[in-house]
């Protein structure tokens, strides 16, 4: 059958006519940004509640610990881009309804869980909802927003993301400092079904795309993105050249061969492999996948290293970590200034110039030093990735029809989980090579930092290089 070819031009939308874009454009920016926040929290604040885990009455093993903390972010992962492709098939809103459902569903399931199974379905489920909620959130302001306004929009949904990564762990913190863990799932079980109640009454609906979902690429998508995260879960876990890790490798990257190939054959395919031939989609998919892992490399380790070095609470270290929030969503709203005065390449290389500093600088951090210039780490690298991230983010989208978004949305929240986790996988690696795990001494940690954040900063400035050769 032959291929049909996605065309370049824009398609038209209901907001492109209009200055002001939808009526509703402006709460539907709040919506999607409260939405989007959540579910990253959600992601960040479960690594707080692996003590309080280990010593519960469920009595999970080691490896259970990790799939209990991980099965989120593998539904999550694997799903994304087939959630934005049903998104833009079947309505934006009844695919929201649809994800935060299932979201609040596992979240109380999980809530609920008397032994691990049951837990780990319960996150696999919330997981699930995500995946379907997300690309949804950026795709409906897409639509809602015309051209000129949506680099602002999406530069405030960006910001979202990583704030709700950060207050994630300040939640968590304050949650798992007085409640048990079943707390921390009734508090985001409590948040989803607000934010379904909401997106009931105020979402507004947007047209469908009657094409057949591809499920054959759906499936084949799934698994290669499964084992890829499986290989960067389970490499911390047996060593990088266990058979296990290396097949698993190996096993992503024949799905692909494959996906790519029936995709190229398919009339509707669920990701196009042609789009990656755009320069703004592969500087963009790269861009994000090494910006969170950049910052999910500084996530892992912030709130041990306050807890360990300085004697900080989980309650106290979530909220020493506030402020690097507050540069994050500066970043994020200059950044739409910054690209219309100096051009999208220059300000994507500002942005991971400070990612990289602040990376390197962790190398220097020791076990006395003061919390003023610890901070100062997080805080620069975050502020270099509210600057680059809305520019290729939105670089994605731009180079796609508009009835497409939810497709383009897809491919940047799977770079990002992809991205996540290989951050995760790098610090963890590092931390186990120094013998830095739990209950390591401040010495042990703030030597694997040393080396796992030089390593991660190396591979951040590389990659850079690339995607900022590929900005137009």
């Amino acid at each position: 059958m032959e291929a049909q070819q996605i065309p370049i031009r824009e398609a038209p939308d209901a907001s492109s006519s209009a200055p002001e874009g939808h009526p509703r454009s402006r709460e539907t920016l709040v919506l999607t940004s409260l939405c989007a926040g959540t579910l990253q929290a959600m992601a960040a604040a479960m690594n707080l509640a692996v003590p309080s885990l280990a010593h519960s009455a469920l009595h999970p093993s080691p490896t259970a610990l990790v799939w209990i903390v991980d099965a989120y972010l593998i539904a999550f992962a694997c799903l994304l881009i087939p959630g934005g492709a049903l998104a833009d098939r079947l309505g934006r809103k009844g695919v929201l309804l649809m994800g935060l459902g299932l979201f609040t569903g596992g979240s109380v399931l999980a809530a609920a869980a008397g032994n691990v199974p049951l837990l780990i379905a319960g996150r696999l489920a919330a997981g699930a909802g995500a995946a379907l909620a997300l690309p949804v959130t950026l795709g409906l302001l897409m639509l809602l927003f015309p051209p000129a306004r949506r680099p602002h929009a999406v530069a405030t949904w960006t910001a979202s993301l990583a704030v709700g990564g950060i207050l994630g762990n300040v939640v968590g913190g304050l949650v798992l400092q007085y409640l048990p863990w079943q707390g921390l799932f009734i508090v985001f079980g409590a948040a989803g079904a607000l934010l379904l109640l909401a997106t009931a009454l105020r979402a507004p609906r947007t047209p469908r795309r009657p094409v057949p979902l591809d499920a054959p690429g759906s499936v084949l998508l799934a698994a290669a993105i499964v084992a890829l995260i499986y290989g960067l879960i389970e490499g911390r876990q047996r060593g990088w050249t266990s058979g296990w890790v290396l097949g698993s490798f190996a096993t992503a990257a024949v799905i692909t061969v494959v996906y790519v190939l029936l995709g190229l054959r398919r009339r509707h395919p669920l990701l196009d492999p042609r789009v990656f031939t755009r320069r703004p989609v592969r500087a963009g998919t790269l861009g994000v996948t090494v910006a969170f892992a950049g910052a999910f490399a500084m996530f892992y380790v912030n709130a041990q290293y306050l807890t360990v070095a300085h004697g900080y609470s989980l309650a106290l270290a979530g909220c020493a970590l506030a402020p690097i929030a507050v540069a994050m969503t500066l970043a994020s709203r200059s950044s739409t200034a910054l690209v219309r005065r100096w051009g999208a390449k220059r300000v994507v290389a500002l942005g991971f110039a400070a990612l990289t500093v602040g990376l390197a600088a962790f190398s220097l951090v020791g076990a006395d030093t003061p919390y003023a210039l610890y901070i100062l780490c997080p805080a620069l690298a975050l502020a270099g990735i509210g600057v680059a991230l809305p520019p290729l983010s939105g670089g994605i989208l731009a180079a796609l029809p508009a009835e497409r978004a939810g497709m383009g949305s897809g491919v940047n929240g799977a770079a990002r989980e992809v991205g996540s986790a290989l951050g995760v996988a790098a610090m963890g690696t590092a931390l186990g090579a120094n013998a830095a795990g739990s209950g390591a001494s401040a010495a042990a940690l703030t030597a694997a930092m040393d080396s796992g954040f030089r390593a991660v900063a190396l591979a951040v400035a590389l990659a850079a290089v690339l995607v900022v050769r590929w900005i137009d």
